[in-house]
Parts: structure tokens; C-alpha cells; sequence
């Protein structure tokens, strides 16, 4: 399972320093992912301890939000999707506490049921299929902002291009842990329901240690107070990111069924 990942692809990088941290010589992974969780204090949002458990471990009928916000236990199976579900809890602990708070608060509301409804719709795909999209908080940011909301995917992959990376307005850090798991075997199309977050000059002076914590405080904050929906997101061909991917000239951004037009409103033609 964990050889097919190639850590060097630069979509990896928000979870490799919790997979550096893992001996996965000495323990089994389950071990390996405890011992970290206990080394990082990690908690449910209940305060109870958490940890790692089997799939067994999760009662038949019973939600997997829910047993983790009762128990602090994180079914897992031995795959990628659970390995990279755990890693971001080590990554990013307070989003994923938040996020689970919202999802148990939804189930106990109103049961699990055939339809989520909106907010544990929300909390699921940001679970899942999300990225964060920090933009400075400036002009630059903003601009970066409307082309990408507006699916200018030229103007913001190719006109304002070096905006992204070192010293640029813009960074993108992967949350979702099927969307890592879909990038195993990166394909053009695969595109993240993104999240964006404008940040002040003085977080584009931390670390990166330093960035990820800024980031797990403001957005848990954020999810706490505001809570979410689906319409929160816009979509984000990942493999369009600069340097992300080779080739990517002009013919790359030209392919229409990857890097789609915005669709119009209903009714926005009619007189």
C-alpha cells in the first residue's frame, strides 16, 4: 500500500512532515499513527483521548462521526484512504475536531437517514475532497480570487502565474484525504472543492511549521463560528496549479472538459 505513494510530488507536502514522524520499521501502522496521536495530545471534541482503532470496532448502525465524537476512536482500515484520513488529523487536529463536531451535531439533530442535508454535506466533501487556498490579503489576492471563482483559469494559472510559490500572494495545502488518495495515480480532471482563506503579509513570513498551525486555528475558528455548506467551496483542477504538473502550456489549460467555463445563472440571458 504505502510504496505506490511518491512523496516527492509537491501535492503530498501538507502531509509529509506527520508521515516523516512515523517509524513504520519498528510498529505497525495503527502503533505508529497512536503513538503520534498521544505524542500531540490529540483529542475529540468531547476532550476524550483519541485514537486510531480498527474498523471492527465501529458497532453495526452506529455513524462513523458518531462513534468517533462518543469514543475518540478513528475506525480505521488498513488502506490509503484511512492512512491519509489519519495523517491529517495529525496535520491538521482542530479542523478535523471541528469538523466532526459539526457532523455528530447534525446526526444527533437529525439522525443519519438517506439525505445529509446541507452543513453534514458541507462538513463531508470538506472532509473528503477538500484544499485550502491561502491568498494575501491584498489586490493581488483578491484579483487571484475572482479569476479563480470565475473559472479564468488562464488569467490565474498563466497571467498571474507567479503568484503561486515562494514570495507570491498564493499557496494551496490538500485537507481532503480521498482527494490525496485519488492523487496516487494523479489524472488531469481530479479537481478539489476549495476552500479560500485571505491571510495578512505576516503569515507569508512563518514557516511552514508555523503556517500549518495558523492555518489549523483560523479555519477550525472560522468552522466553529460560520459553519458550512457546499456553496462555501470553489473548484480547483489541482494538476492546473503551477508546477504541479508538466506541460502545462497552452494547450494544457485549453482542454475544456478539465478546465471548464463558469456556467451561467439560470435565467441570465433572458430579457
Amino acid at each position: 500500500m504505502l510504496p505506490s505513494i511518491d512523496w516527492t510530488r509537491p501535492w503530498f507536502a501538507t502531509v509529509l512532515p506527520a508521515r516523516r514522524q512515523l517509524d513504520l520499521q519498528r510498529d505497525t501502522v495503527i502503533a505508529a499513527l497512536n503513538g503520534r496521536a498521544r505524542a500531540l495530545d490529540l483529542r475529540n471534541p468531547s476532550g476524550l483521548p483519541l485514537a486510531f482503532v480498527p474498523q471492527a470496532d465501529l458497532p453495526e448502525g452506529v455513524a462513523y462521526e458518531e462513534f468517533i465524537g462518543a469514543t475518540g476512536g478513528v475506525p480505521t482500515r488498513d488502506n490509503l484512504h484511512d492512512f491519509f484520513n489519519a495523517l491529517v488529523w495529525l496535520t491538521f487536529p482542530r479542523i478535523k475536531r471541528q469538523l466532526n463536531a459539526l457532523q455528530a451535531a447534525q446526526i444527533a439533530l437529525s439522525g443519519v437517514g438517506k439525505s445529509r442535508g446541507p452543513a453534514r454535506d458541507g462538513a463531508t466533501i470538506f472532509d473528503e475532497n477538500s484544499a485550502l487556498l491561502v491568498l494575501r490579503d491584498s489586490d493581488a489576492g483578491r484579483a487571484l480570487e475572482t479569476a479563480l471563482r470565475g473559472h479564468d483559469w488562464r488569467s490565474a494559472f498563466i497571467a498571474q502565474r507567479e503568484k503561486f510559490g515562494a514570495g507570491g500572494d498564493a499557496e494551496v495545502w490538500l485537507f481532503g484525504h480521498a482527494l490525496m488518495e485519488k492523487l496516487v495515480a494523479p489524472r488531469k480532471a481530479i479537481t478539489a472543492h476549495t476552500r479560500v482563506i485571505f491571510a495578512g503579509d505576516a503569515y507569508f513570513t512563518l514557516d511552514d511549521v508555523a503556517r500549518r498551525a495558523w492555518l489549523d486555528e483560523r479555519v477550525a475558528q472560522d468552522l466553529a463560528q460560520q459553519g458550512l455548506t457546499t456553496a462555501d467551496f470553489t473548484p480547483l483542477p489541482v494538476l492546473g496549479l503551477p508546477g504541479w504538473c508538466e506541460g502545462q502550456d497552452d494547450d494544457f489549460y485549453n482542454d475544456a472538459a478539465v478546465f471548464r467555463p463558469k456556467r451561467k445563472a439560470a435565467g441570465a440571458e433572458r430579457e
